[in-house]
């Protein structure tokens, strides 16, 4: 049975989401206090957080920041505010996800199963590498290395390397990313959330976002991974 924190403050939306994604086999907690979020996710460690933006004490963006790098497990944050910077804001500080209030439970139900179905290995753990010069990806055990060191990516940052490692030295389009990793959604050329999760990999990579060498940009295309450095 996985487990979520639900970190809402409107208890009547987060009893709500607490009932329907109960039926589904999760085993749901709440929490109304940002300040008292972070100790909890790092205390309790859930398979997943679900995250509002907007709560008592800290805010969802500061709480997102100060668990990501010690949190391996899935964060979707949830705001009722609709501007894109929020969500850039939100993706920037390693939210998995972003979801805009009134919240479709079957969707928020749908995102999560995604990206949790993405970090729970279904075979032997030592699985075969991809491997593209010094960078080697483990997809069964979610790993990252980097000249033989291992690098902390988020889950969704794993899930856009994993599909340009698998057509390294090859073009992917922003296109065919977003429909890798959101089929049943429609595409939006001015989503930019790949590109930021592309900033993000290349901070993590060493790769000079200004001439980077490893995660390419192919203007007005896509992307591609180069299989030499």
């Amino acid at each position: 049975m996985h487990t979520v924190l639900l970190v809402e403050d409107d208890q009547e939306l987060a009893c709500f989401v607490r009932d329907y994604l109960s039926q589904y086999g999760y085993r749901v907690q709440i929490e109304s206090s940002g300040s008292l979020a972070v100790g909890r996710i790092l205390q309790e460690l859930p398979d997943a957080v679900i995250l509002d933006v907007n709560l008592p004490g800290s805010n969802g963006f500061e709480v997102c920041k100060a668990v990501r790098s010690r949190y391996p497990g899935v964060i979707l944050m949830l705001t009722a505010r609709l501007e894109d910077v929020d969500e850039v804001l939100g993706l920037e500080n390693g939210a998995d996800d972003y979801l805009a209030k009134p919240i479709r439970p079957s969707v928020l139900l749908a995102r999560m199963k995604l990206h949790l179905q993405r970090q729970s290995p279904t075979s032997d753990p030592q699985d075969e590498s991809i491997r593209a010069g010094g960078l080697i990806l483990y997809p069964q055990r979610r790993a990252v290395e980097l000249r033989g060191q291992p690098v902390k990516v988020s889950s969704a940052e794993f899930d856009l390397l994993l599909i340009l490692a698998e057509r390294k030295g090859s073009i992917v389009t922003r296109m065919e990313i977003h429909n890798a990793l959101h089929p049943a959604e429609e595409y939006d050329y001015r989503n930019r959330s790949i590109d930021l999760r592309v900033s993000r990999l290349r901070k993590k990579l060493e790769d000079d976002p200004a001439h980077p060498v490893r995660i390419k940009s192919v203007w007005g295309d896509g992307y591609m991974l180069s299989a030499e450095p």
